[in-house]
């Protein structure tokens, strides 16, 4: 992690079931056609946008990755070339060689499948063997007992609850609940990945 020109660029990762390509305005509608399956923005634990909020979101996520805080991906089936979803780098904090993997959202109809699994271990494999971060962490909802139970299966640690950490799209005060890998961990986990995903 340093801050030279490149800090702008952002690679495409590229699996066997999903590629993860740099985010672009012109995304917008497949974003949308995505958010559809499911009609994700009706959603009250997570920000997923919609018809209104396109715009906003496309914009904040390019801003990030102009100011060199932000990666943010697309989600790509590879047979298909349908965009299913979101996720992003953000907090990118390259003094101290750590960031937090956020943002993610998928299609309801490839939600609990491979796809998740594969765009974490992508993730999670330039975070610690490109980018050498020491730590990465994950932050969601305390009541998203799904998203919970989906970040400790990928091998991530809870570290505790953050109280009144954001607020919500509809005025609530969130508690969000916080985890990390170190990279200590991370051999065990890319294992452990790699044995889910078949490799």
């Amino acid at each position: 992690m340093n801050d030279t020109p490149s800090r702008l660029m952002q690679p495409t990762l590229t699996g066997a079931i999903v590629e993860l390509r740099p985010l672009q305005h012109d995304h917008a509608q497949a974003l949308l056609d995505a958010a559809t399956d499911g009609e994700l923005w009706n959603l009250k634990l997570t920000v997923v946008p919609g018809p209104d909020t396109i715009g906003g979101y496309i914009a904040t996520a390019l801003d990030g990755r102009a100011a060199g805080t932000v990666m943010p991906f697309v989600i790509v089936l590879r047979e298909s070339g349908a965009i299913v979803g979101s996720t992003r780098f953000w907090k990118i904090d390259r003094a101290n060689r750590k960031l937090e993997i956020g943002h993610t959202w998928l299609s309801e109809s490839v939600q609990r499948s491979a796809v998740n699994t594969e765009a974490k271990y992508l993730l999670l494999s330039h975070a610690f063997d490109a980018l050498q971060c020491v730590r990465v962490q994950f932050t969601t909802d305390e009541l998203n007992d799904r998203s919970r139970a989906a970040i400790l299966r990928i091998g991530a640690k809870q570290e505790g609850v953050v109280r009144h950490e954001r607020i919500m799209p509809d005025g609530r005060k969130r508690n969000s609940v916080r985890f990390s890998i170190i990279d200590d961990e991370w051999p065990g986990v890319k294992a452990m990945l790699e044995a889910k995903l078949g490799r």
